[in-house]
């Protein structure tokens, strides 16, 4: 056929919509490990509890892998479809296959470590263990009590927001330099910066990171974990401190 054979990609673009879909799931799946795995780290559970869900993280990643891989071959395969125009129809299957395969013969097992939400599990279990066996510390009685009191404050510092100078509610973490600020104070600085055409230098004192991007924010799960126990511990000792006065009170009177 002169200027060759006219094709339509229709289903193919369909095709890539549906895959789309499943990655969505796969994501969900992984968000879901994530905090399976925090709910294991805060209820000191069996490290192989934790282990596991590492191990169903890097079969997602897998599936991830994979997935992308199949889409990156069909593209591919389009577009040279596309550019070549062919004059006979030319088999497709075969050609996504072929190049599928190249794709996945280059396969290693860095690639998964390099996958974005495995990292993000990696680091939020590391931040999320460092949170709560400092806490776990600090209930320790063995430790000094100027010690614990430092502890507790150090503590304390790490919960307050660079902007707004007051405990993080929905604290995001910034993947450049690793500083965490409250979700909604660091985004309204990024818009308001974007309006004014200017970059946004990390409001933390002492660092040098001076572009700051929405993009680079992802929430701190083990930090906002951290706090809300912390709350929940000063609570309660605030509860059993009122119950001490009303019955040293009940007895005195």
């Amino acid at each position: 056929m002169p200027g060759g054979a006219r094709i339509s990609f229709n289903c193919v673009d369909s095709c890539l919509s549906s895959l789309k879909n499943c990655q969505s799931y796969i994501n969900t799946g992984m968000d879901i490990a994530t905090h399976v795995a925090l709910d294991l780290v805060e209820s000191f559970n069996d490290v192989e509890d934790v282990n596991s869900m590492e191990n169903v993280m890097l079969e997602y990643a897998t599936m991830d892998r994979e997935l992308n891989h199949y889409m990156r071959a069909i593209e591919e395969t389009v577009n040279q479809i596309k550019r070549e125009k062919p004059e006979n129809i030319p088999d497709l299957k075969y050609l996504v296959k072929e190049k599928f395969t190249a794709l996945e013969s280059k396969n290693s097992d860095s690639d998964l470590q390099r996958n974005e939400k495995y990292i993000y599990f990696k680091d939020q279990l590391k931040e999320m263990r460092k949170q709560f066996c400092r806490q776990s510390d600090n209930g320790n009685e063995a430790i000094e009590q100027i010690d614990e009191d430092i502890a507790v404050t150090q503590s304390q510092m790490n919960f307050i927001c660079p902007i707004t100078q007051m405990e993080m509610k929905r604290p995001v973490r910034n993947k450049v330099c690793g500083h965490t600020y409250e979700e909604d104070a660091i985004l309204k600085i990024i818009q308001t910066r974007k309006q004014q055409k200017k970059k946004v230098r990390c409001p933390k004192i002492g660092c040098s990171h001076a572009d700051v991007k929405g993009s680079d924010l992802v929430p701190d799960e083990a930090l906002k974990r951290a706090i809300d126990s912390q709350n929940k511990q000063s609570w309660s000792t605030l509860e059993k401190s009122a119950g001490y006065a009303a019955a040293t009170k009940e007895i005195c009177y």
